[in-house]
């Protein structure tokens, strides 16, 4: 089998698998792809690149049948082994029943089995599959997903998003936004009454707001008819299954909706508990405290979604109200709504899951703007009662760990040294903090990317592959455009062929002019063998 990426004068970047059977034209977004068939079971991947003096060639072929040997001597290489691999599908992988650019998928999916990959990540949109009516459900394109994903031999990691995409625009349910027209009170709303239809609140939850039926009762049907449509997959080509949990999918309230200072610095985030339904649970609990003047409303101090920290007094380091006895009646009011919410979706997945060979997890956001201050304003306005004086994480991983559920973490291709000085961000410290709660309630941690192409992002999400950070996978987030183009690709080949082989030296690697020092070739796990070679 072979793999080949060209950098050239010629202006090609070719990719030649012995899997294809006819010509073809494919593309991911704006990146178009030529693909060539010269022989049986063979295709290349053709596409403009811009002029270089130096090249580099990547070149895959067959190796020995007999399995690859596991190192003995490279602690490194145990570490690394136990994570697994995956690569996330394209959000609009399937619209209408249909999957979109099949040919490209299907060639991805070959080329990531090449590369030794474990499997790909699949996002199921509730506004997707039920799309016109409740109960009404259409699970064909996805089925052609799965279908694709076995016969390549890889595995499928399934995401299930209650939630709305921005870009590419993937709405909730029609007939869920149609009830909200008249029902705004189903979505979360910030202090100027503005709704966030990404999501419905979590203060519907148990409910009857959607035709008669709670938020939950539809979440179980929807998870139930995927496990239905799914059997034949589920426990031998699905492993695994993310439950959505609120906004991105995410453990976390809708609070950040913009960035403060030109654009580039966010904001502190703003409360949303202004919901009808939201204020009504804050006036029960106010009121069961003794204390119900303070359950009026969120923080009058706080600053709004935009604002920076410092716009007001909520949040101010020493003295700010988060330290007050209001501040912390509110605070632990906020994430528990939160966490209660957590722990409903994931024990609902566990059980109807229970008798299935799969992992299910839920995915927490790595909310690390402000973290180096000591009030933590991003996190407290995300739902996470963590600050310079309470560890907040706790209580999370217990939850995950009391619904035998494993965590994602974003975000691990970030490190604090590009991190602009003025947000007071440390993903770093953050994503530590967390894995120490996990580690600590025995909670299974998987990766996700934050971005393609962030600043030595692959260095970083190899570094947490060998810390305590990571410990059961990581999803690289995703695969299309931007993942395949030739300034990325090749990269990652070189990623993967280094978490096989991390005993390789530096002089085995390509120079900053894209032309490589030495010619090897090594085995990976997927038995190849790859060469290195100058253009």
């Amino acid at each position: 089998m072979e793999v080949s990426v060209i950098r050239s004068c010629s202006q090609a970047t070719n990719l030649k698998t012995e899997l294809g059977f006819k010509d073809s034209r494919f593309s991911f977004g704006k990146f178009n792809e030529k693909l060539f068939f010269r022989k049986p079971n063979s295709v290349s991947f053709q596409s403009p690149l811009r002029r270089g003096k130096s090249g580099l060639r990547i070149t895959a072929q067959a190796a020995q049948s007999d399995p690859l040997p596991k190192s003995k001597s490279s602690t490194k290489s145990k570490t690394l082994n136990r994570v697994r691999l995956f690569a996330g599908l394209p959000l609009d992988v399937v619209s209408g029943g249909t999957v979109n650019q099949f040919r490209a998928i299907s060639a991805g999916l070959k080329a990531l089995k090449l590369l030794g990959l474990e499997g790909v990540e699949l996002p199921i949109w509730w506004g997707v599959v039920e799309h016109e009516s409740m109960g009404k459900y259409d699970w064909s394109g996805y089925l052609t997903i799965a279908e694709m994903v076995r016969k390549a031999g890889l595995k499928l990691h399934v995401t299930l998003c209650f939630h709305a995409s921005s870009q590419p625009k993937i709405p909730l349910p029609e007939w869920v936004l149609d009830i909200g027209k008249t029902k705004s009170n189903i979505f979360f709303k910030d202090r100027a009454g503005k709704p966030y239809r990404g999501c419905l609140s979590l203060a519907v939850d148990e409910l009857a707001v959607l035709n008669g039926k709670t938020p939950m009762q539809v979440y179980q049907d929807f998870c139930e008819s995927f496990k239905s449509a799914f059997s034949a997959f589920i426990g031998s080509t699905i492993m695994g299954i993310t439950m959505g949990l609120g906004p991105d999918g995410e453990l976390r309230y809708p609070s950040h909706r913009g960035f403060a200072k030109s654009d580039t610095v966010p904001g502190a985030g703003e409360f949303q508990c202004y919901d009808k339904n939201m204020l009504h649970l804050l006036k029960q609990h106010a009121e069961a405290c003794g204390k119900p003047k303070w359950g009026l409303g969120g923080p009058h101090d706080a600053p709004a979604n935009s604002e920076l920290p410092t716009a007001n007094t909520f949040f101010k380091d020493h003295g700010g109200s988060w330290e007050s006895p209001y501040g912390d009646f509110f605070l632990s009011w906020y994430s528990s709504q939160l966490i209660a919410h957590g722990d409903r979706l994931l024990s609902l997945a566990s059980s109807v899951f229970s008798d299935s060979a799969v992992n299910i997890f839920g995915k927490v956001p790595l909310m690390h703007s402000w973290h180096g201050t000591r009030s933590h304003p991003s996190e407290l306005t995300a739902g996470f009662y963590n600050t310079a004086t309470r560890k907040g994480y706790e209580e999370v991983a217990e939850m995950f760990a009391r619904n035998s559920c494993k965590i994602i973490l974003p975000g691990m291709d970030q490190s604090d040294k590009y991190q602009l000085k003025e947000s007071l961000s440390s993903p770093e410290s953050l994503l530590a903090e967390i894995g120490t709660a996990c580690n600590k309630h025995g909670v299974g941690i998987s990766g996700q990317n934050s971005t393609v192409g962030a600043p030595d992002g692959l260095k970083q999400i190899k570094k947490n592959m060998l810390s305590e950070n990571l410990n059961d996978s990581f999803i690289f987030q995703r695969i299309g455009a931007q993942f395949f183009a030739p300034e990325h690709f090749p990269l990652f080949i070189e990623f993967v062929r280094k978490l096989n082989q991390p005993e390789l030296h530096s002089g085995n690697l390509p120079t900053k002019e894209g032309t490589t020092t030495a010619t090897d070739s090594v085995h990976t796990r997927s038995n190849l063998s790859i060469h290195m070679q100058s253009a």
